[in-house]
């Protein structure tokens, strides 16, 4: 495997970010960046635990998630939603992590189909720049079968940024670079976070009325 690549180096970096942030649980998350000019991407490999850094982090992989170099490495279970962004869309990073925060969230408007946040700031980041700018996440049922969600979350990946959330697993993400990948994780993770300590304080507020 090359380690060398500016896409792999690149994807090392947002995976110690991530992991400084303590987004990792267990083995859970799964991160990935296309090489460019390339049908192949570097994902992770499945059962590592992503707070250590390594040479065998990642392995690279074709469009039907089948590694192209022989390796004892596993792809994640759930390369089958990568590989949906990078056909369906110009995408060139993909991450999803498990939070606290983003599995609450998904249950508490999980019966809603989605989430939405408006007239915040941060949104700007994520490219929605009108004053009344509406952050859309879809939630869809955690399935076993990942060809099921597989398919449950195609219809979702709509364009070259984007965000999905997947009801009490985790929210992936997809940027046309790292960059703007890891932005649109951090604006979703700040806004779960706000949500979640604004809904506390209103029935705080409504428990002593």
């Amino acid at each position: 495997m090359n380690t060398h690549t500016k896409e792999w180096q690149e994807l090392a970096d947002i995976k110690a970010e991530l992991a400084e942030r303590d987004w990792f649980m267990g083995t859970s998350g799964n991160l990935s960046i296309r090489e460019p000019k390339s049908p192949f991407f570097y994902i992770t490999a499945s059962g590592k635990d992503k707070r250590k850094q390594s040479d065998s982090d990642f392995l690279l992989v074709d469009l039907k998630g089948k590694p192209v170099e022989d390796t004892n490495l596993r792809p994640s279970a759930e390369t089958l939603l990568h590989t949906d962004i990078y056909r369906k869309t110009n995408a060139n990073c993909v991450l999803h992590v498990h939070t606290v925060e983003n599995n609450v969230i998904s249950e508490l408007y999980g019966d809603e189909g989605q989430v939405s946040f408006r007239n915040h700031e941060i949104i700007k980041a994520t490219g929605r720049w009108d004053e009344d700018s509406e952050l859309r996440i879809p939630i869809i049922y955690n399935h076993a079968d990942i060809p099921l969600l597989s398919d449950k979350f195609k219809p979702h990946v709509e364009g070259d940024s984007g965000a999905v959330l997947i009801r009490n697993h985790g929210i992936t993400v997809w940027g046309k670079s790292g960059l703007e990948a890891k932005r649109i994780l951090e604006v979703c993770e700040f806004l779960f976070q706000y949500q979640l300590l604004l809904n506390q304080q209103k029935a705080f507020a409504g428990s002593i009325r």
